[in-house]
């Protein structure tokens, strides 16, 4: 084999690396391997002055593979692949040995950090001199878009690809679209009426000839790669025919079982037949089999004898459908943390301490008491009302650390709202801190502190407890001024922290996807991938990926749409070659490696292994699983997989 030309390119990255690492010294003592024939370092390698130094040293030098020990492959892998491309070598004959993230930000002491970046170097450079120079694998691809949830962030990113020409199937696991921006009230800072301004949007989805919609729905397994996913659905059986469906309401009228209202979070009730709200999309009945008395055998049979139209279908069955689409937006969008969990506040026990979304219900017109703000308890009008924020948010100790972005915000919207609707009321609004991030957010917070009736405390409430006489009584303390604070409240609002909506991590598991410590979808780079997972193709938007308002997560679905049009406008994707290969003289046909390939990418054909390259993302999990060494990973094989080990271990 012919002996490799290698050049390393040192980055400084400004003082990121330089800091702590000698790089200079670095790159000199590169020059010992046996196979670099140049070395050098620049203070931004990524710049332009500084990929043209690379481009230029590969054709000066003759360098048929290069090393760049710079920041992390995630940022710069592409960057630098790319320029080699431009020199005339092959793209793939070019590593990334990432000395900032796992060198020189996690070291102070600088000549142990420079020890450590000439081993990763040297790695790198044992590692680069057996790769082979790939082509990139052509894939056709699949011009169909599949959007997971039907909140406003689905709806919105379900619009943008439907309305520039492409298919769309938008999966919702409830009954009807709508996600719980329609359960609001109103909207911060404008006040807007949030029907009003969603409701046309889900009359679009249902009409638009672009886009397939499933309601009662959920994704069971994604199969596949970018440009071309196998997803299975199951649709459920609401045993009702919307097709054939009139909305005469007859069958709710004789329906026996009445169960908690979800859309209106238990403050009424609903029948096990029910549509979840007049504005809900499809307009048609479901049976809630979990409420109904029983359908086999049948124990009931009521609204079925009512229903003239015929469309009550007991006899309705599970559907499993297969998708083939190219790319997969997820919008699974945010639950309130539990109330159970606040022990301190009642867990959820106490009649008149309601979550936000309770309290919007009150305001809403359509909502539980048609708009009058009355005690669930014993339906009177509070006059004196409690807002208490961070409810779950910024607690580390106990529940969760992070911030929940808009409860400054939405608490400031209830207050206001409250002060509408019993304008001879007073609210307290017990807080930390107020983070008001947006535009007229600031003018909207300040607006609601003005109000003579309004007073915010700023301190934590310690606990609350029901009163003898029916009144919350709630406990805090108020920093500005160290007194104790003691107020027997009518009704009590709790600010709860946002969290990933339930079944999210089972959503990641089955599109394979990660999550972030507190439970939300990871982005690939949170400042310059935020919409974008680290699986290909699948693309984050709204509040699955983290806390936000209305605005951002309607940003944030029309950039993941953006991103979907712009990788489905190509003819063919390029697939990354370093993919499995299997040596048939070694394989005796076990199917260790079959069973192993999280991506279902290996077969057994004639009684062999088989690849499809297509599928396969170069894991390495069947390398690791084959006793008999028959499966290697190009340009990650074993042989380079143990020169790299020496190189570390200083050999």
């Amino acid at each position: 084999m012919t002996k490799k030309r290698t050049g390393v390119f040192v980055c400084h990255c400004g003082n990121n690396i330089a800091a702590t690492v000698d790089v200079k010294r670095l790159a000199e003592e590169m020059t010992d391997e046996e196979t670099v024939v140049y070395s050098q370092d620049y203070v931004y390698m990524c710049s332009d002055p500084g990929q043209n130094s690379v481009i230029q040293a590969i054709k000066d030098n003759q360098l048929d593979s290069v090393v760049v020990s710079c920041c992390s492959p995630n940022l710069h892998e592409k960057t630098f692949r790319d320029n080699a491309e431009r020199a005339g070598i092959s793209g793939f004959t070019c590593e990334i040995a990432n000395i900032r993230e796992q060198c020189a930000w996690v070291h102070k002491n600088r000549e142990e950090a420079t020890e450590k970046a000439i081993k990763i170097s040297r790695s790198a450079i044992r590692r680069v001199a057996h790769n082979k120079a790939l082509d990139p694998i052509a894939v056709p691809v699949t011009r169909r878009v599949m959007v997971i949830g039907g909140g406003i962030a689905g709806i919105q990113a379900a619009l943008d690809v439907a309305n520039a020409g492409l298919e769309v199937i938008l999966v919702e696991k409830l009954a009807t679209i709508g996600g719980h921006m329609l359960q609001l009230s109103e909207t911060f800072p404008t006040l807007d009426c949030s029907q009003c301004i969603l409701s046309p949007k889900m009359v679009e989805v249902s009409r638009h000839p672009n886009i397939k919609l499933m309601t009662y729905s959920e994704v069971q397994d994604v199969s596949g790669s970018v440009g071309n996913f196998r997803v299975k659905v199951l649709q459920k059986p609401t045993y009702v025919d919307p097709e054939a469906c009139k909305l005469c309401d007859d069958c709710v009228q004789v329906c026996p079982v009445v169960v908690p209202n979800e859309h209106d979070l238990g403050l009424t009730a609903r029948r096990a037949i029910h549509i979840p709200f007049a504005q809900a999309i499809p307009a048609s009945y479901t049976l809630d089999v979990d409420a109904c008395l029983g359908l086999n055998p049948i124990r009931c049979g009521k609204c079925k004898d009512v229903c003239e139209a015929g469309a009550i279908n007991y006899d309705m069955q599970p559907r499993t459908v297969f998708e083939e689409v190219g790319a997969i937006i997820v919008a699974t969008g945010f639950d309130l943390y539990g109330q159970e969990n606040l022990g301190e506040y009642g867990a959820g026990k106490v009649e008149d301490v309601l979550d936000g979304l309770q309290f919007e219900r009150l305001c809403s017109a359509s909502g539980a008491t048609k708009g009058h703000v009355l005690r669930p308890s014993d339906h009177k009008v509070p006059k004196e009302v409690v807002f208490i924020q961070c409810v779950g948010s910024r607690d580390p100790a106990q529940h969760c650390a992070y911030c929940s972005k808009i409860c400054c915000m939405y608490t400031a919207k209830h207050a206001r709202l409250y002060k509408h609707h019993v304008p001879d009321g007073r609210a307290y609004v017990f807080y930390i801190d107020i983070r008001s991030g947006g535009k007229g957010y600031e003018e909207f917070v300040q607006r609601t502190m003005e109000d003579d009736e309004t007073i915010y405390l700023r301190g934590r409430v310690s606990k609350l407890h029901r009163t003898r006489d029916g009144k919350v009584r709630v406990l805090g303390t108020d920093t500005l001024t160290g007194q104790n604070v003691e107020i027997d409240a009518d009704m009590v609002v709790l600010a709860l922290a946002m969290q990933p909506s339930k079944g999210t991590e089972q959503a990641a598991k089955v599109l394979k996807i990660g999550r972030d410590k507190d439970g939300f979808l990871a982005e690939a780079h949170p400042k310059l991938k935020p919409v974008e997972s680290v699986t290909a193709g699948i693309y984050l938007a709204g509040a699955a990926q983290g806390p936000k308002d209305i605005p951002e997560t309607v940003s944030q679905a029309s950039a993941a749409a953006c991103k979907v049009l712009a990788l489905l406008s190509q003819d063919t994707l390029s697939h990354a070659p370093t993919v499995a290969k299997v040596r048939e003289s070694h394989c005796t046909g076990c199917e260790m490696c079959v069973d192993a390939c999280p991506y279902q990418a290996i077969r057994l054909l004639n009684g062999k292994a088989v690849v499809n390259e297509v599928l396969c993302e170069g894991c390495g999990t069947c390398a690791g699983t084959c006793v008999r060494a028959a499966i290697d990973v190009k340009n990650v094989t074993q042989l380079q997989i143990h020169a790299m080990i020496s190189a570390i271990m200083g050999g």
